[in-house]
């Protein structure tokens, strides 16, 4: 008897283990809905973002050992998916379904700033522009193009660089803005390092796509560095 007991307990713990997993999302999804993101710690909410890849089974483990490996939310959700996929465990659904978090997100940031003045909504931009670039291991140059309104008519990367130089070229940022019908601009780029401190490099080029742009009537109306944490303004500093 005890000989057939030993055989049938493995089934009925991996039931109970099943019972346990179906009731530990049940509740998360219920603490979620009546509480919020502010209830969940950061490995509950990637929890959440890993359900869908892996209907069935704990994904707890999973969601902590990618934060160990990567640092923070953020970090997981920017972390490129050659880099996620060696965390043990990570299949091609729980990367999809990260790049998916992290696309919804600063999609809805997007919106949030597209239809109204930039000046209105520059939480929303500084929020938008943390989410799109504030991560990203190399440095990149984006162009924000604005209208007469001061609306956004486009935000496009010019380049992509190191991990600590970009290089760019003031005559390319203004022939574009030329062409898609911009009257100013916002020249933003990230510092991986999380210094948003600007170099002398910084400081020419933005000079440099000034006086290429002000003959033909177009104003930069500002130069942002982001980082993961912080940002800096070249206007808000006088540098602009």
């Amino acid at each position: 008897m005890r000989d057939e007991i030993k055989e049938i307990d493995p089934r009925l713990r991996g039931d109970r283990e099943k019972s346990h997993h179906t009731g530990h999302r049940k509740r998360l999804r219920e603490r979620f809905l009546n509480a919020g993101t502010e209830a969940l710690a950061d490995y509950e909410l990637l929890e959440m973002v890993l359900f869908p890849a892996k209907p069935l089974g704990d994904v707890k483990p999973l969601a902590k050992d990618l934060l160990a490996a990567f640092g923070s939310f953020g970090q997981v959700l920017f972390a490129a998916p050659t880099e996620l996929i060696k965390v043990k465990g990570v299949n091609e659904a729980a990367v999809v379904a990260i790049k998916v978090a992290k696309a919804t997100a600063e999609r809805l940031l997007k919106e949030e700033v597209a239809d109204k003045p930039v000046i209105k909504s520059w939480t929303q931009l500084l929020d938008y522009c943390g989410i799109h670039i504030g991560y990203n291991q190399n440095e990149e140059f984006h162009v924000l193009f604005l209208d007469q309104k001061l609306q956004l008519l486009a935000d496009e990367r010019q380049q992509k660089g190191t991990v600590d130089h970009t290089p760019v070229y003031p005559r390319e940022v203004v022939k574009r803005a030329l062409e898609i019908g911009a009257s100013s601009l916002i020249l933003v780029h990230n510092h991986p390092s999380g210094d948003v401190n600007p170099s002398k490099a910084d400081v020419d080029v933005t000079k440099q796509i000034i006086d290429a742009a002000r003959p033909l009537g177009i104003e930069v109306h500002d130069h942002l560095i982001i980082g993961s944490k912080k940002h800096f303004s070249f206007k808000s500093k006088g540098l602009i």
